[in-house]
């Protein structure tokens, strides 16, 4: 269903590349062009996020069904086509990305002075991948775009990151490469099984929701996606690239990769490996559990000794997609809505945290909490601004980072009551050391003598953060214009889940019954030698 008879979605995610050509046309060997490609990418990136708002403007909220969708043959006899659209899970993702991307190349606008115009483009790139991965609704076109997002962030870490760059960028590349290579035989194996049993050549995300697939390779192709998936969430304990890759990584990439690219497995599993494989998503509903709660508190503790204001939001990312993981898989709209809400609220909380870090960073040169001291005197903008969103990320009420968790805790009390009481714990360790981290840099004398002098945000740097506050405190006080999107397609999600299992139950235990009456006959002929086979199948078991 396509409202505006428009291409809209294709224009989304390939108007970037617009960008990319723009930019290759304009000579790179003076300072005045630096500027001009900036202003370039950032009107086209802006632009792109004013064409993204028709989706929730046209988008209707009644139906559970895609919405916007483009679908054209690309190689009929195998079954590939380009297939996309957009439902109540993925609406407020894109537009996630698309408000993302212009504030992260004005954060660059005078940190980033070499290879600009390269810098620039893998920022388009990476926003055309990352849309392209969200709409998708064709495996290979998925994968496609999953793999494209690889390449600029690879590039912004590895040529624009700190000293440790280049190990940094070549762990998080191998990490998420080996997780993709595993997902990626598992949709081969899935396009073949399928053509097996029903004879169609097809990668249709749609249609493969409806193919029966065995328990036993149940198994098999889930743990394949939830490898690749939990590696880019990621989850405790595949987790160990991301604190280097934020550390070492500009602000922008860190921006980037906290708030859109992880949101890639938290949704991989909520649009691709839960509803493909129900039995297996639900038989791993407790190990998955269990590893959310380990890395809600385990990240929070070791955020909480990180002497690096940069390390510690990158491990508060750790925790926080924790309470996503375990939102989504509590499989009660309440649950799986807060889950997709929080997406949203770490992208905007954590993006503007390093946001500010990386402003402090450009002015002092340091991320040490222990080199700051009392900046709210000489900061008050900066402060005003750290606090909105401190108080966020903590989930004070009236923040959008409240309403998040709230709904979270409130889907896992229901389904998991144990695993909620150790989730809570987590926010108090959560609001201790975000609120030590402001209270080391903001208050106190100010005894050090390159903090007296540090001037505060200037125009362009208020214009970055102004919408990122105005939003959280929108989404805190009137979530039910976010919610009512999606509710539609979280309940088609959850009911058709449930439906899946337990039909897979059903059919697991008629099988259990077979296999009992089997032996049972087994028995009978064994005790009564002279009894007539035909007869037995006759008596009561």
């Amino acid at each position: 269903m396509n409202q505006l008879n428009f291409p809209i979605i294709s224009f989304t995610i390939f108007f970037p590349l617009a960008g990319v050509l723009l930019l290759l046309f304009i000579r790179g060997d003076k300072e005045k062009n630096y500027d001009l490609m900036r202003k370039a990418a950032f009107v086209i990136s802006l632009f792109e996020f004013a064409v993204s708002l028709a989706f929730p403007i046209y988008f209707n909220s009644e139906t559970p069904h895609m919405q916007f969708v483009e679908h054209v043959s690309w190689v009929k006899s195998m079954g590939l086509s380009y297939f996309v659209g957009i439902d109540g899970i993925s609406l407020w993702l894109v537009v996630l990305t698309t408000f993302l991307v212009p504030l992260c190349i004005l954060c660059s606008w005078t940190y980033i002075q070499k290879y600009v115009k390269a810098f620039l483009i893998s920022m388009l790139l990476l926003e055309t991948a990352m849309v392209g991965a969200f709409v998708s609704l064709d495996l290979v076109i998925f994968y496609i775009f999953w793999e494209l997002m690889l390449i600029p962030m690879f590039l912004l870490i590895g040529v624009w990151g700190g000293p440790r760059r280049i190990y940094s960028a070549v762990k998080f590349f191998l990490y998420t490469a080996a997780g993709s290579l595993l997902m990626f035989v598992a949709i081969i194996y899935l396009y073949y099984y399928n053509y097996k049993i029903t004879g169609i050549a097809t990668f249709n995300l749609l249609e493969l929701y409806n193919l029966h697939i065995p328990i036993s390779i149940q198994f098999w192709l889930c743990m394949a996606f939830f490898i690749a998936f939990a590696i880019k969430v990621p989850m405790f304990p595949f987790h160990t690239w991301l604190p280097d890759a934020h550390v070492e990584a500009p602000a922008a990439g860190s921006v980037i990769l906290a708030a859109v690219l992880l949101k890639m497995g938290t949704y991989g599993f909520l649009r691709f490996a839960m509803p493909l494989f129900p039995y297996a998503s639900h038989q791993f509903l407790p190990i998955i559990a269990v590893l959310a709660v380990v890395g809600i508190i385990y990240a929070a503790l070791v955020a909480w000794v990180q002497p690096d204001m940069k390390s510690l939001v990158a491990y508060s990312s750790v925790s926080h997609l924790g309470y996503v993981m375990i939102g989504l898989f509590a499989l009660n709209i309440q649950g799986v809505e807060g889950g997709i809400y929080q997406m949203m609220n770490h992208g905007l909380n954590t993006g503007a945290l390093f946001i500010l870090v990386g402003i402090i960073y450009e002015r002092r040169h340091s991320r040490m909490m222990e080199d700051f001291g009392g900046i709210a005197k000489v900061m008050p903008i900066f402060a005003t601004f750290l606090m909105i969103v401190t108080l966020a990320s903590v989930a004070v009420p009236g923040t959008n980072g409240f309403v998040g968790e709230f709904m979270i805790l409130v889907g896992v009390f229901k389904t998991y009551p144990l695993f909620g009481v150790f989730a809570v714990s987590g926010m108090i360790f959560g609001a201790t050391y975000m609120l030590w981290m402001y209270q080391r840099v903001m208050f106190g004398p100010v005894d050090k003598e390159e903090n007296k002098n540090i001037p505060d945000l200037n125009l362009r740097e208020i214009a970055m953060m102004v919408p990122i506050a105005v939003l959280i405190f929108v989404m805190g006080i009137f979530p039910g214009y976010f919610m009512r999107k999606m509710d539609a397609s979280v309940s088609l999600f959850i009911n058709r889940f449930n439906k899946d299992y337990q039909m897979y139950v059903q059919e697991a235990t008629g099988k259990n019954n077979t296999n009992l009456a089997i032996t049972n006959a087994a028995l009978i002929l064994s005790q009564d030698r002279s009894a007539n086979p035909d007869e037995i199948k006759d008596r009561p078991l």
